[in-house]
């Protein structure tokens, strides 16, 4: 059965948690957050999103593949792991660098490799367990 409210509010309610996830992710080095729970918060809305809709209309949203957006996600933090040791210091330290004007991290390329792994991986779960039911 499907509910009216529930698939309308999962409509705006997919957005804020994509919104809030991603600030999450962004504040994450420097104060609470980071990867890690920014990922699991976009994965809630998806989640939401497919209860309130099914798994076909949440893949359709989505319009990739979670699995590839995990893996995606475990390139980008073996990239941001390795992208030290070239440059003659250990695995995983962080190197800083500028980009247009910005001071940037590997440690934030880390952070978003975490964040797509996260979604990636629950939303790989979550589908397969509702298309099971």
């Amino acid at each position: 059965m499907k509910s009216l409210i529930l698939t309308t509010g999962a409509r705006l309610l997919i957005a804020l948690f994509l919104v809030f996830s991603l600030y999450v992710l962004l504040r994450g080095h420097n104060a609470p957050g980071g990867g890690f729970i920014g990922g699991l918060i976009a994965a809630c809305g998806f989640a939401i999103h497919a209860f309130a809709s099914g798994v076909a209309e949440a893949r359709r949203a989505l319009r990739v593949d979670p699995r590839v957006i995990g893996v995606l996600g475990l390139v980008c933090a073996l990239a941001a792991g390795l992208m030290a040791w070239p440059l003659g210091f250990d695995p995983f330290a962080g190197v800083w660098g500028e980009v247009a004007g910005y001071k940037v991290s590997s440690v934030l390329l880390f952070d978003i490799g975490v964040y797509l792994a996260v979604v990636g991986g629950i939303l790989t779960l979550i589908f397969a367990l509702e298309e099971t039911l």
